[in-house]
């Protein structure tokens, strides 16, 4: 497989200040950067990370994205500096309007073609929880304070939490953690559901690392695209039947691609599989 546009890491961050991208091999981290301030959101932040993730989503040599933050918090939710006009939209601690039209004409995460990994190594409460739930997986630290706090702050749930959080954890339990704006624990989350892993704080980054070389080595590369993408899409399709006649399509088209083959040879000659396919070269039509 010929990689496509592979990503300068050092242009990349040449052109951000409150993220940083590293690279090793075929996972990509992108760091929160804002230690001081433990990380909190603005609209800076959320179209560097947008631009950050479109690149790397279009080099093939990406197989996997890991979000985390700096220092000992993840997110801490939207930065309150603004304090009365924080939520305004009026607020220039929040960044700049620019910045936020490039956040929100972004292709959203579940579009994207690559997996994107939550390392939640400390606090994420507000906008700093609403982000990795709009990711793939989550990886969390047993002890680390998570909240959708919104009410308490006077406004509502934002992004698509109210229709989201239901689907993932029900809607008793969505009522509880959105009306209520309670903090909980990692671990609380994990066995609400919204979290696929919870970990001691000190192995949350590297327990996040391994789950995307695991996909980065071992997952065909347009498989899982369209595992991730198509999953996303089916939270839509109320028509089962429809969503299966898809499904076996799509089955079928991945039967008759040359990674069927070398999936099942791989695993006859116990070897690691060498995909063929592009994630956005060989990506099917829809």
């Amino acid at each position: 497989m010929t990689d496509m546009a592979a990503v300068d890491v050092d242009e990349l961050n040449s052109r951000c200040t409150q993220i940083l991208v590293s690279r090793e091999g075929p996972v990509a981290t992108v760091t929160l950067n804002r230690p001081e301030r433990m990380n909190a959101w603005t609209w800076t932040m959320s179209a560097e990370m947008a631009r950050a993730f479109a690149e790397l989503d279009a080099d093939d040599s990406c197989r996997a994205i890991v979000v985390t933050g700096a220092g000992r918090a993840f997110c801490a939710g939207a930065d309150l500096g603004g304090g009365t006009k924080t939520f305004s939209g009026e607020s220039a601690a929040v960044g700049t309007a620019a910045d936020a039209e490039a956040a929100l004409s972004a292709l959203p995460p579940c579009q994207l073609k690559t997996p994107i990994i939550a390392a939640i190594n400390g606090a994420a409460v507000g906008a700093g929880l609403t982000m990795p739930i709009e990711w793939d997986l989550r990886v969390a630290a047993e002890d680390a304070k998570l909240g959708f706090v919104f009410n308490r702050r006077g406004i509502m749930p934002d992004a698509d939490l109210l229709w989201l959080i239901p689907r993932l954890i029900g809607a008793a339990a969505a009522m509880d953690v959105l009306l209520t704006g309670r903090i909980f624990t990692g671990r609380e989350a994990f066995e609400l559901g919204l979290v696929h892993r919870c970990v001691p704080t000190g192995e949350v980054l590297e327990c996040a690392l391994d789950l995307a070389r695991d996909i980065a080595v071992n997952t065909g590369p347009v498989s899982a695209a369209i595992t991730k993408k198509v999953l996303w899409e089916f939270l839509n399709q109320p028509d089962r039947e429809e969503a299966t006649r898809e499904q076996h399509r799509l089955f079928a088209w991945t039967g008759r691609q040359a990674d069927a083959g070398e999936g099942v040879m791989a695993f006859l000659e116990k070897r690691e599989p060498q995909w063929k396919l592009s994630k956005n070269r060989d990506y099917p039509g829809r």
